[in-house]
């Protein structure tokens, strides 16, 4: 995690509203339609020896229901008898029956610890499927949600080992073969763990490969482990199939083999060797100094220093750059000089454009010279954060403003993860590349808005609700701010029977719904057809955010909730309820 960049979300200051004023609860009716289920859906109770709360997150909170994001208005779920069942809707008044598009060949009743079966739309044609004993299945699908053209067919069909759930996969094309990556959630009894839980989660990222000159096979071509100790909020692989993101309360690490161990061993043993800096430097207010000890043979004609606004480039002898990289801050490079000194060392002067700013480094990610801080530096530092300390507890009680009241926090602000971060895995390194500690940036929920890029996530930044999409192929911009839901992450945390959440891809709406029969539904702002005034203000209301709730006309527990752009997809165990949220003009 030495080498990852520390990064930060930028939201977006125009897609956030500050005078944002509240829900106002709707009593308009909403169309709501249900299908009775020929078979029941197949859910997996939790057995005895799956007590921790990781169990429960990731197969006792499970979504049965999958919306199909290559194809509008189309969901899947698995029955009992392991009929791949499908729905798709175009119009809400002739509803068909869900209908049966492909039979797992394994009897599900005949493996006693078996989890859920799980599915994911790898792309317009291909579905990853697991029936949840331990067996992968990679299916060629054709043109999904029509009964003419669509047509499940098994390419690949291999155990992989102790029972997992697909929790991401994507297809894509390299090196002239199509190739799928797939993500399985396992969590496993840890022998090792004695004060912990006793167990540990695991990711396996399965690559899995067309045969080259002709033969159509597919075969495993990679396989990878990371392991942590809780179970990832979200976890996907780029569509490119080059790397990985993670959100998770605690760190994941790819699990190594032995020739990984022993060549780390050697750049451990090569990197000791070197423990000289490469440069020295210092910093006042207006300059930063800095020394290089120059080899003997170097003279003032072998020396080319390049000073920009931003970047410096220093090489010796033609050689390839000595220094080059971004600098901290920016500097006044026409004043920045550079000198040989009497004892051969090179003396490089630059001159801070923001005098007064104080640099943590001076190129950035460049972790091979040495900051060496002046003692009057020191003691201005140490002076500075004086008053922060005490050498007896609570000196005042009595301060009338304390700087925080924990009582003052209401119950929705206290957050049970402040540790989450979201990182970014190179799948060639295997490295950290990028990483963002999330802090109190609470984790709600993902949605596909673009099934060509990875699923967006939503986290909770105060009190608003912001969608983020991340861009893999987009170093700069990797994780953009793409819509808001104004007091939704405040309004959610009150709903303490909440099971899921979900929102159009569209962004119109927000929805989450309790275990059992409540759906609560959350319009984006929209423009008044009548006057409406602030009674309190006098001032006219221009737009109104509405709060729609629907009760299920079902007493069986919520096992699955899906949205798309104009309906919600709910499942109970024997019933699919479709509510009609937007009309489609």
């Amino acid at each position: 995690m030495a080498g990852a960049a520390h990064c930060s979300l930028q939201a977006k200051r125009l897609l956030l509203d500050p005078k944002f004023e509240g829900y106002k609860l709707s009593l308009e009716p909403l169309a709501c339609y249900q299908l009775g289920l020929d078979a029941a859906v197949a859910e997996v109770q939790l057995r005895d020896d799956q007590y921790t709360l990781d169990h429960m997150r990731a197969f006792g909170m499970y979504n049965y229901l999958h919306l199909d994001s290559w194809y509008q208005d189309n969901v899947y779920y698995v029955d009992q008898f392991g009929r791949v069942m499908n729905l798709s809707v175009t119009l809400d008044t002739a509803l068909q029956k869900p209908r049966e598009v492909f039979r797992l060949p394994t009897d599900l009743t005949a493996c006693d610890n078996r989890l859920c079966a799980s599915m994911h739309f790898s792309s317009s044609t291909w579905v990853t499927l697991s029936d949840g004993t331990g067996r992968l299945y990679l299916i060629k699908s054709g043109k999904r949600g029509s009964s003419a053209s669509e047509k499940w067919e098994i390419v690949f069909n291999e155990e992989l080992g102790s029972p997992f759930i697909v929790a991401h996969s994507v297809s894509f094309v390299k090196a002239d073969a199509h190739s799928l990556a797939v993500l399985l959630l396992r969590v496993e009894k840890d022998e090792l763990d004695t004060k912990g839980s006793g167990f540990h989660v695991t990711l396996e990222w399965v690559t899995v490969a067309e045969g080259k000159e002709g033969d159509h096979r597919y075969e495993i071509i990679k396989r990878r482990v990371l392991q942590g100790k809780s179970v990832p909020h979200y976890a996907a692989i780029e569509p490119s199939g080059d790397g990985l993101m993670i959100v998770s309360h605690k760190p994941f690490t790819f699990m190594q083999s032995e020739s990984d161990k022993l060549e780390e061993n050697d750049d451990a043993k090569v990197s000791n060797e070197k423990k000289d800096p490469l440069y020295y430097w210092q910093q006042t207010e207006d300059d930063v100094t800095i020394t290089v000890h120059l080899p003997q043979d170097i003279t003032r004609d072998d020396i080319k220093i390049h000073f920009s606004p931003d970047n410096i480039c220093v090489t010796l002898k033609d050689q390839p750059p000595f220094m080059e990289g971004k600098l901290y801050s920016s500097v006044d490079h026409e004043s920045c000089t550079w000198i040989i000194r009497e004892d051969k060392s090179l003396e490089i002067s630059l001159i801070k454009k923001n005098e007064g700013c104080r640099w943590t480094e001076l190129i950035i990610g460049d972790t091979r010279g040495e900051f060496i801080m002046d003692p009057s530096q020191c003691s201005e530092i140490a002076e500075s954060l004086m008053h922060l300390t005490s050498e007896v507890m609570n000196p005042n009680p009595d301060k009338e403003k304390p700087p925080c009241n924990a009582q003052e926090l209401e119950e929705c602000d206290a957050f049970l993860e402040d540790g989450a971060s979201l990182c970014r895995f190179d799948g060639d390194s295997l490295k950290i590349t990028h990483i963002i500690n999330l802090g109190s940036n609470q984790y709600l929920f993902s949605v596909v808005v673009n099934p060509k890029e990875m699923p967006c996530f939503c986290l909770r930044h105060d009190v608003d609700a912001l969608l983020w999409q991340p861009h893999s192929d987009q170093p700069e911009n990797m994780w953009e701010h793409i819509a808001t839901f104004n007091a939704l992450g405040y309004v959610q945390a009150s709903k303490q029977d909440k099971k899921f959440m979900a929102c159009a891809p569209d962004y119109s709406y927000a929805a989450l719904c309790e275990c059992l029969r409540r759906v609560f539904i959350y319009r984006q702002p929209t423009p008044l057809a009548t006057v409406l005034y602030n009674r309190k203000e006098g001032r006219q209301v221009g737009q109104v955010a509405k709060q729609l709730v629907a009760t299920l006309e079902a007493n069986d527990p919520i096992l699955g909730f899906q949205a798309t752009s104009e309906r919600l997809f709910v499942l109970t165990t024997k019933t699919l309820f479709l509510i009609k949220v937007n009309s489609g003009n």
